[in-house]
């Protein structure tokens, strides 16, 4: 494959992963570590390799055997998404929390990939994922709707000239501001907080956080704060499950407090706010909670 304007991104396993979209990323980065790919017939072993349009990428592998098809396995299904921001390049949804991005194993329900599908379809454009949210985190959720916009943004992310802010609840008496910089998965990360409120209740004391990640790491929230013994609430992987029960039978909460409340950026030389307020479901949650207090 020739790299050319429309399909270029900056590094080897971007650009692989974004045209290759029907080989799981697992195997994207295996064949890497192999060798089996090529940049102008030279094997190039480090996913971080800067190309250049005009190179030529070769796979030597048979790629035929990964036949995850996401153009045949997806159906573009109607659905009520609430759209914060639109323009030529850029879609921006305040993703509600409980759906996933992508189909997984199993019963199928429908994903927001679905979706977005669906309203390219009928907008004439081809929906691009630049970053992720979990199933049960909601707020901004950025799509590109070209590949140039696609790579503008992805190095945008890649380069922390985006802010992220989210609005979580974790347990216990947080300080009023704080950074979290422990690595994750061997990667460096930083997390800064500000503290907005904090709440005493029969179970304890639970701190209402302002959070903004200058890194994209896995889960890096809900990790950070488990880490500093600060558990996101309602989270059953890094947190307290018994604590959780009892938080969900007094406070109504049916998943971690977690959602992404606003990201800003300067796209071709014009700044982009996107803002979505906290959903229902948490602000009921605080409401309990300072009537509580």
């Amino acid at each position: 494959m020739i790299v050319n304007e429309n399909n270029y991104y900056t590094r080897l396993d971007k650009f692989l992963r974004k045209n290759f979209q029907n080989i799981p990323l697992s195997a994207i980065y295996k064949m890497i570590r192999k060798g089996k790919v090529y940049v102008n017939g030279k094997k190039v072993k480090n996913p971080s390799y800067n190309i250049e349009i005009g190179d030529s990428i070769e796979i030597k592998e048979d790629i035929a055997n990964y036949n995850r098809d996401t153009n045949k396995s997806i159906k573009p299904i109607k659905m009520n998404l609430n759209i914060v921001y639109e323009d030529e390049d850029i879609l921006i949804i305040n993703k509600p929390a409980g759906i996933s991005i992508h189909p997984g194993k199993g019963t199928h329900i429908a994903t927001l990939i679905e979706g977005l599908i669906y309203y390219g379809n009928q907008n004439n454009f081809k929906p691009l994922l630049v970053h992720r949210l979990d199933k049960h985190t909601s707020g901004i959720l950025i799509i590109a709707k070209n590949a140039p916009a696609s790579r503008i943004l992805s190095e945008i992310i890649s380069s922390r000239e985006m802010e992220k802010q989210y609005v979580t609840l974790v347990v216990g008496k947080t300080n009023k501001s704080g950074k979290i910089d422990l690595p994750l998965d061997e990667k460096d990360s930083l997390t800064i907080y500000n503290t907005k409120n904090i709440f005493k209740t029969d179970t304890g004391y639970f701190s209402l956080l302002n959070v903004e990640i200058k890194t994209g790491r896995k889960h890096q929230i809900r990790k950070h704060f488990a880490l500093i013994k600060h558990p996101v609430v309602g989270d059953d992987v890094y947190g307290d499950r018994r604590l959780n029960r009892e938080f969900k039978r007094q406070f109504g909460l049916k998943r971690y407090f977690l959602h992404c409340n606003k990201m800003s950026f300067f796209y071709k030389g014009k700044r982009i706010e996107a803002i979505a307020d906290l959903p229902e479901d948490l602000t009921k949650v605080i409401k309990k909670l300072k009537e509580g207090v």
